[in-house]
């Protein structure tokens, strides 16, 4: 194992982690969190203690449970090889090869994730109104999440150090054999983390299935809420998708494995050398990602603008517009700096007090925040009813759905921020008389405001585009692009609809630019 040098700018400013305890406050402040986070898998439990074995039997062991378990997992099993295979090929054929416009077609690649799935769903149901069922889902699926692969499957194929590749040729190795056997499994985190992704969003989707007619769990909780409201159906059906859930991670932590995959040694590695596809097989390249953008960006942009012009003038009713589109930029601003600044506790112990608590606070926002945004939503609601009256319908229980949601979009990016601020800065401004907070807003917040930023934005991105618990938990009045979209597709009225599709779609292109961009800065270029 080779031996980091002196000069190696990442020793410089590797942060150490601390021996001891974090402070009192300091782990108060985490536990809280993370005991906010735990609220709707306590909540499913207990609903289903108390609903008892004899009821839950009867509701769990019937032909529409049986029916909606075998949509769900059809639909993972279909959709998430499919979105792998789509993403590292589209990842390869940019990352290393000469392929014409790679630097446009690298952006493009990511830009479908600026379409919300019910948008892009939307799309396809107006220009086809007959696609439907379990093909129609696993075509607007991949079709919405597969850059969930490409952009971790990007950024590893960027810094991978083709020294690794050459001594696999050398060694008699043929070019499919040193793809699969030598690059693919140092993929294996990103292709792992992505597919886990790719997953949740599929069990939590629920506006793309309607549209298509396509019941899933979360489809059949929600009408089940709307009809009994929150019965012990929907309990029932909310205990099964929670199981899938942390099934799922379970899954994606075993694929994951411990196995480690830095490249340890001083020096950088070498920039690979771009493969020449040739005359004879880069028009299929070409066409390959040509299909992917027209088919995941070009049909809802164009279905969105068709609208339009069928509208006319008619469908811009500036004051509904203005007022959604002001009500989604205060959640969307709000939700991100909260959670954002509730991060912040957890990122800190996990960086500097490494051990079993930063473990257990990491692992439980992650498992909790895996829960679909309806199992979030029912939770809240009835506690909110039973325990907390003054609370229900406020915009509080909002913010703290969307907090539970996304808090591992800004813990990824502000832990990573925190990993950039070297303890011995801090101590050294300790040491000239600066106060702890002082140096944590001088020195420590100025060094993790650019990732703190970018998980803000993902942040921002996830409230902007979310359906379910913004339709269950919203005060009375409220109206975000997101539900007015949906109320005017929901009564048909596509034209009408168009408006709001455009503008979440305007609101989320800069902020997939920014997860673009973060990518490649990990990346190191």
């Amino acid at each position: 194992m080779g031996r980091a040098q002196a000069g190696d700018p990442d020793t410089r400013r590797r942060p150490t982690a601390r021996s001891g305890r974090p402070s009192i406050p300091l782990a108060l402040a985490a536990l809280v969190v993370v005991a906010v986070s735990l609220v709707p898998l306590g909540y499913v439990i207990a609903q289903s203690i108390d609903t008892g074995w004899a009821t839950a039997s009867a509701l769990l062991f019937r032909p529409r449970v049986r029916e909606l378990l075998g949509n769900t997992v059809l639909l993972v099993v279909a959709t998430v090889p499919i979105c792998i295979a789509v993403g590292v090929l589209a990842a390869w054929l940019v990352e290393r090869t000469r392929v014409s416009g790679a630097k446009v077609w690298a952006v493009l690649l990511a830009a479908p994730l600026a379409v919300p799935a019910f948008v892009n769903s939307y799309s396809w149901v107006t220009a086809i109104p007959s696609l439907g069922g379990l093909p129609g889902g696993v075509l607007i699926a991949t079709l919405s999440y597969f850059p969930l692969v490409y952009i971790p499957t990007a950024a590893i194929l960027r810094r991978l150090d083709p020294a690794v590749e050459e001594s696999a040729r050398a060694l008699g190795l043929g070019p499919w054999a040193v793809f699969f056997r030598v690059v693919v499994p140092q993929l294996r985190l990103a292709i792992a983390g992505g597919a886990l992704l790719v997953s949740l969003h599929l069990l939590a989707e629920y506006g793309a299935f309607v549209f298509i007619r396509f019941d899933t769990f979360t489809t059949a909780i929600f009408e089940q809420y709307q009809s009994t409201f929150n019965g012990a159906a929907a309990t029932m059906l909310a205990g099964v998708l929670v199981l899938l859930c942390l099934t799922l991670l379970v899954i994606e932590a075993v694929v994951r494995g411990s196995a480690r995959y830095a490249r340890v040694g001083a020096g950088a590695p070498r920039a690979m050398v771009p493969a020449d596809l040739g005359f004879r097989y880069e028009p299929f390249a070409l066409l390959f990602l040509g299909m992917v953008i027209a088919l995941s960006l070009g049909v809802p942009v164009i279905s969105v603008v068709r609208w339009l012009v069928v509208g006319g003038a008619a469908v811009w009713e500036l004051d509904a517009i203005v007022s959604a589109l002001a009500q989604t930029l205060a959640f969307g601003v709000t939700g991100a700096v909260v959670t954002c600044v509730l991060a912040f506790p957890i990122a800190w112990i996990s960086i500097r007090y490494r051990g079993g608590f930063s473990r257990f606070l990491e692992g439980s926002a992650y498992i909790s925040s895996s829960l679909p945004g309806i199992v979030v939503a029912l939770a809240f609601i009835t506690i909110a009813i039973h325990y907390f009256r003054p609370l229900y319908q406020t915009v509080a229980v909002v913010i703290a759905a969307y907090t539970l949601l996304f808090l591992p979009r800004a813990l990824v990016n502000v832990r990573a921020g925190l990993a950039q601020a070297p303890v011995g800065l801090e101590e050294a401004s300790r040491s000239l008389g600066v106060s702890p907070l002082g140096t944590f807003l001088r020195v420590t917040l100025r060094l993790a405001a650019p990732a703190t930023a970018a998980g803000g934005a993902l942040v921002f991105l996830g409230v902007v585009n979310e359906l379910t618990a913004t339709l269950l938990l919203a005060p009375t009045g409220t109206r975000t692009l997101s539900m007015q979209f949906w109320s005017l597709s929901s009564e048909i009225d596509y034209a009408g609809a168009a408006p709001y599709a455009l503008l979440m779609i305007v609101l989320s292109l800069p902020v997939t630019y920014v997860l673009f961009a973060q990518s490649k800065k990990v990346a190191g270029l």
